[in-house]
């Protein structure tokens, strides 16, 4: 589960409700009790609730029935519900209802990818980058996690990653033996990860023996006959595909023989479909 501070939650609910709900209040029933409920539509991987959660105890309400991030959904399932005055409620409708329709939409797009790989590959994985919608960086690490999927990198101070934007700076841009070596010699505790555009690069990388080599916008045939030279040019390096890897793509990769795919897709599926539900009472909801 990924931690949100309270002033996380905060900004989130702030981005709607900032000068509470003029209809509620025009209307004068901003304090009787009442209830919401939250249903997925379509069902399918569940990501957001637990924020969701947070932000509406915030308001001061009362959440019960709460589908835990990670968990499959059925068609029409309720996600959760909460309990207070319309006031609060009403606050708390759309803020909600975004969240839960942006990160649902980001974690079934996810778990369909990887019900695609592990059919072939049940070892397989697909690791999603830091190209985020920008404000949006933990509510996408916590539906990648939710899916079943890892994060690339959080940052770029958290792993090593050698791009031809670095090589170009370096006096030999095509000498990949000396670039590791200073990598390894100035970060020893990291594993060494080398980005490919061509497979004439992805070879010259392989005789460097990296840790990791990504092989960035390869044609299926290309990424094949790389993956059929790696195990004997470097044998511990691991080969992960990368650059146009999408739901509808991956099944053209599977053949590669590679079992790492690096994505940025999920963070642009649609949203999912979430039904909000208000009624004075619990028993309408």
């Amino acid at each position: 589960m990924i931690y949100f501070s309270q002033a996380q939650v905060d900004a989130l609910l702030l981005e709607d409700i900032q000068g509470g709900d003029l209809t509620t209040r025009a209307l004068g029933i901003g304090a009787q009790p009442g209830s919401m409920g939250f249903y997925h539509r379509q069902g399918g991987c569940v990501s957001g609730t637990t924020v969701a959660r947070q932000m509406l105890t915030s308001l001061g309400l009362t959440v019960t029935d709460l589908v835990p991030d990670g968990e499959r959904a059925r068609t029409g399932q309720l996600l959760l519900r909460a309990q207070g005055n319309a006031a609060a409620l009403h606050q708390g409708w759309k803020a909600v209802q975004n969240v839960l329709e942006w990160s649902c939409g980001v974690s079934r797009y996810l778990d369909d990818m990887l019900s695609i790989l592990r059919q072939r590959y049940p070892d397989g994985q697909i690791a999603c980058t830091r190209k985020t919608i920008p404000g949006t960086r933990m509510l996408a690490t916590q539906a990648i996690l939710a899916a079943g999927g890892i994060i690339h990198r959080g940052g770029s101070a958290e792993t090593v990653l050698l791009f031809a934007n670095h090589r170009r700076f370096l006096a030999d841009p095509n000498n990949w033996a000396a670039a590791i070596a200073q990598l390894r010699a100035h970060t020893p505790e990291k594993k060494i990860v080398v980005e490919a555009d061509t497979p004439d690069e992805a070879l010259a990388a392989l005789h460097a023996a990296p840790d990791v080599l990504q092989l960035d916008k390869f044609t299926p045939e290309q990424a094949a006959g790389i993956a059929r030279l790696a195990p004997s040019l470097a044998p511990h390096c691991t080969l992960a595909l990368t650059g146009g890897i999408t739901l509808a793509s991956l099944a053209s990769y599977l053949d590669c023989g590679i079992r790492l795919f690096i994505t940025s897709a999920p963070y642009y599926a649609p949203p999912a479909d979430i039904k909000v539900s208000l009624s004075p009472d619990a028993h309408g909801v």
